[in-house]
């Protein structure tokens, strides 16, 4: 299993992906997935919710025990939900809750400097997250095209290292800022959204499957199990239907 330090140290390409249960976790580790990250992302693919913001410390600790079962030996990354951060000693007492249930490291969403610093401080490595924050966000666009938000992602970039994290996620960012950003990074950047440039990748596996009805414009699908899913219960349904004996 890679550790927090193992992974800021990291030049080869990252591979990371979402995990929200037993057998999905189990299969990334059998493949020889670098991290898994239980995303509350699991509110939208998963949960069918409408917004990340909807699901709160309660909810990612069952599906963050599931996928620590799943994967003993994989760096587990738990996504910190929305206001399970808001203080820093909140971010502490919810980043140990994710610890206690076997999680190797937490994610903080956005430029929280203070809970990124305590969390460290008490021994809770902390993977940071810039870019689109799903958490707050009003747009999905991609971001930093523009110069001032250009230099504010760098800045910022700069700032969470100095906190502390041992990485970071470029969601939806321009690939040329993030290309910049990399370069200049002393921990690596996972990106999803923000081309090529970044030290390592992140993807919903449901995208990766082809699980998704509406996957976003960034996501590339390396089968179609939603049809083949599909074609298999069909069979089934068709098959009792005409009287198949199942025992």
């Amino acid at each position: 299993m890679l550790s927090a330090a193992d992974i800021a140290k990291r030049k080869e390409p990252l591979v990371v992906a979402t995990a929200y249960d037993f057998p999905f976790a189990r299969i990334l580790e059998a493949a020889g997935m670098d991290i898994v990250l239980v995303g509350d992302s699991l509110a939208n693919v998963v949960l069918g919710l409408k917004s990340t913001r909807e699901i709160g410390i309660v909810e990612m600790s069952v599906f963050v025990a599931a996928v620590v079962r799943g994967a003993p030996n994989t760096h587990v990354t738990a996504d910190m939900p929305f206001g399970s951060d808001a203080t820093p000693e909140l971010a502490v007492a919810n980043g140990r809750k994710f610890m206690e249930l076997g999680a190797s490291s937490v994610k903080v969403e956005g430029v929280k400097l203070d809970a990124i610093r305590v969390l460290v401080h008490a021994g809770i490595p902390v993977m940071g997250h810039l870019g689109v924050l799903p958490q707050t966000a009003t747009s999905f666009r991609a971001v930093g095209k523009s110069d001032e938000c250009r230099a504010q992602l760098v800045k910022d970039a700069l700032a969470i290292q100095e906190a502390g994290v041992f990485s970071f996620v470029l969601e939806n960012v321009d690939a040329d800022v993030a290309g910049e950003i990399t370069r200049s990074a002393s921990v690596p950047t996972i990106g999803i959204g923000s081309g090529k440039g970044t030290t390592g990748q992140v993807q919903v596996l449901h995208d990766v499957l082809g699980i998704t009805e509406n996957p976003p414009p960034f996501a590339r699908a390396f089968t179609d199990l939603r049809s083949e899913s599909l074609r298999a219960v069909k069979a089934y349904v068709d098959s009792v239907r005409g009287g198949l004996d199942l025992r």
